[in-house]
């Protein structure tokens, strides 16, 4: 009988609990200034929330929103990594006509925190629009 490592079977089961549960969106209106403005501020909010310097997760933030607005990734869950050695987990997630900006997880070293069934923290993205 061959044997599953933990790291597998955790990747199998995170999969499973986040795409079974949650569909994942994209931002379709970054684009415009006030979702841009929206996205990175609503970032900057739980960077802070989570423990990082304002001006740090001010420009986390910043390039974070310029990424998601140049490439053409799809929806699909994206990271911030900060100099503070934190590696923090986002997707988007369309609920009606509203875009949910999710943490879902976090890593610091060899401590990792990951809730993607209520979520580290919630952030509504007012003015912009996403679609699965």
């Amino acid at each position: 009988m061959k044997r599953i490592s933990p790291a597998v079977r955790w990747a199998g089961l995170w999969t499973v609990l986040l795409s079974g549960c949650t569909t994942v969106a994209q931002i379709t209106t970054l684009s415009d200034e006030s979702c841009r403005e929206r996205v990175r501020g609503q970032l900057e909010s739980v960077l802070v929330e989570e423990g990082e310097q304002p001006e740090m997760a001010n420009r986390l933030a910043v390039n974070t929103t310029l990424v998601l607005a140049t490439g053409s990734l799809g929806p699909r869950p994206f990271g911030v990594s900060s100099p503070s050695g934190t590696d923090y987990s986002f997707f988007v997630q369309r609920k009606g006509e509203t875009c949910l900006l999710r943490l879902y997880g976090r890593q610091k070293g060899f401590t990792r925190y990951t809730n993607n069934l209520s979520y580290i923290s919630t952030r509504a993205l007012e003015g912009c629009a996403c679609a699965e």
